[in-house]
């Protein structure tokens, strides 16, 4: 009896135990996920400037995403080719970078620590670099191009030169990650593989596209899919550089939002809340639309047999 006692008891306690080290968890998702959904959700069908009182207007703003919002359907194609245009460098970048540095190279540890060290700077810190790298008048950039006896470039005057900024910024922040991350995959490719290749007369670009990219299948899905998702959200590096400027062709989908919830007349109007939450809550199935996407053409490719 006094067994069945002890046992029972030390089953209970087990089980506080476990909900114990569950509890965090649990709380930190009601605290940071559901109840910041709930509050987005309540005020799609308000609208509230973050001042007095919020006003019930139903769907209004639904109405006025899909008839008048240009500057957020202009901010969503401005991220899709930001996105796109750096990731066709930097993923490339990465991944070669990667099988260079994995091989026989003399002083590979200091290029390894290098191309990393982007990543570990603030983007607030970086984006006031390459602003003042691109300056107009007194830029690093520029003053090289005089050098040379080029004119000076308005870099942030034009649309395209100041998506290419934004572009080259970004790509120089994640290159080196995104480099770690295929140097962990090329690791555990076995070294049989490539001796068997050298063997049967496969020489070094034939051994790359014909066992490193197979192999490298999983995590060439996770190091693109993290990327395109983190490009598609980028925000800090838009206010600190550009601010969205000229005329609104760098704005980014994340960074309107922003300014509709935390900045006075930014975007052409006041804050306006209930409007922001309609924006996020649609850049949110943007962006499950496009994972999904993703997920379901990478499937094939990133099955190793």
């Amino acid at each position: 009896m006094k067994s069945q006692h002890g046992s029972l008891k030390l089953r209970r306690k087990e089980i506080m135990q476990s909900y114990a080290m569950i509890a965090f968890s649990v709380i930190g998702l009601a605290l940071f996920v559901v109840y910041p959904l709930a509050w987005v959700i309540r005020f799609c069908l308000f609208s509230y400037t973050g001042v007095g009182e919020a006003r019930f207007i139903g769907l209004d703003n639904f109405r006025r995403l899909f008839t008048t919002s240009f500057r957020y359907w202009q901010s969503v194609k401005n991220t899709f080719v930001f996105s796109i245009g750096k990731l066709l460098v930097e993923i490339p970048l990465a991944l070669v970078l990667a099988y260079i540095v994995s091989s026989k190279l003399r002083g590979k540890k200091f290029f390894r620590t290098i191309y990393f060290m982007p990543g570990m700077l603030s983007v607030a810190v970086m984006g006031i670099i390459f602003y003042y790298l691109f300056g107009s008048y007194n830029g690093v950039v520029n003053e090289v191009l005089k050098m040379f006896g080029a004119r000076r470039i308005a870099w942030f005057d034009s649309p395209v030169l100041a998506m290419i900024v934004l572009m080259i910024t970004s790509i120089w922040q994640n290159f080196g990650i995104n480099m770690l991350f295929f140097m962990t995959g090329l690791q555990s490719i076995p070294v049989d593989l490539y001796e068997s290749a050298s063997i049967d007369g496969a020489n070094s670009t034939q051994r790359f596209f014909r066992i490193t990219l197979p192999m490298l299948g999983p995590v060439m899905q996770m190091v693109v899919m993290n990327a395109l998702l983190g490009s598609l959200k980028v925000t800090d590096l838009v206010l600190v550089m550009t601010n969205g400027k000229p005329n609104g062709s760098t704005e980014m989908m994340m960074s309107y939002i922003y300014k509709l919830f935390f900045a006075t007349n930014a975007a052409g109007t006041a804050n306006d809340w209930g409007y922001a939450s309609v924006l996020i809550i649609v850049t949110a199935m943007i962006l499950g639309a496009v994972t999904m996407m993703y997920l379901k053409m990478t499937k094939k490719g990133s099955e190793i047999y």
